[in-house]
């Protein structure tokens, strides 16, 4: 069986459009914190080490992690712990193109393959306002960067260059390019 090793939502209904295979959805309990490495290598590292904590106690089915960061000036910008650090992201954001950086990584009995995908992210000029209307939605809470561009009623992005999927947590054009030999795709 195809396990996800993500709790995020958005994975989900993104492999579920991807995939033929039913899958269930079990997560990684690792914690990320004490993984340090380059913004360039962190994903990477982090879905290898989700998707092994979850193939550990399942070697016979086959295993799919991700991990998403968004990095600005060279910094990591992860989940935000609180609402002024989400304000503190997005005001940082605004009006400037940071890089999103996801990377899965796919385990079975016979392989495994990790890959990063880039997508280049262009932020609207956002107004205090908008700032806090949209932190008090909710929404910035549980995603990198403190956004997410399905988030299109506030217009945050004015545009990208790379795959949306990859920032919305899961590069399936990739992924369909490269595990087809592996999970059934549509």
């Amino acid at each position: 069986m195809l396990i996800l090793a993500s709790n995020s939502p958005r994975r989900k209904e993104l492999l579920a459009k991807i995939s033929k295979e039913p899958f269930k959805v079990i997560p990684s309990h690792i914690d990320e914190s004490l993984l340090k490495t380059t913004p360039n290598n962190l994903a990477k590292e982090l879905s290898k080490l989700k998707a092994y904590d979850v193939f550990e106690n399942h070697p016979n089915d086959k295993v799919l992690s991700c991990d998403t960061i968004v990095i600005f000036q060279n910094e990591i910008y992860g989940k935000p712990h609180s609402k002024i650090e989400a304000k503190k992201m997005l005001k940082a954001l605004s009006n400037n193109h940071h890089i999103v950086i996801s990377a899965y990584t796919f385990i079975s009995s016979q392989v495994e393959i990790t890959r990063s995908v880039k997508t280049d992210v262009y932020f609207n000029e956002l107004s205090d306002e908008l700032i806090d209307k949209y932190i008090a939605s909710g929404s910035p809470m549980d995603k990198a960067g403190a956004y997410g561009i399905q988030d299109q009623e506030f217009n945050l992005v004015k545009k990208i260059d790379g795959s949306l999927n990859n920032v919305i947590g899961l590069p399936t054009e990739d992924i369909i390019k490269h595990l087809e030999n592996y999970i059934v795709l549509k």
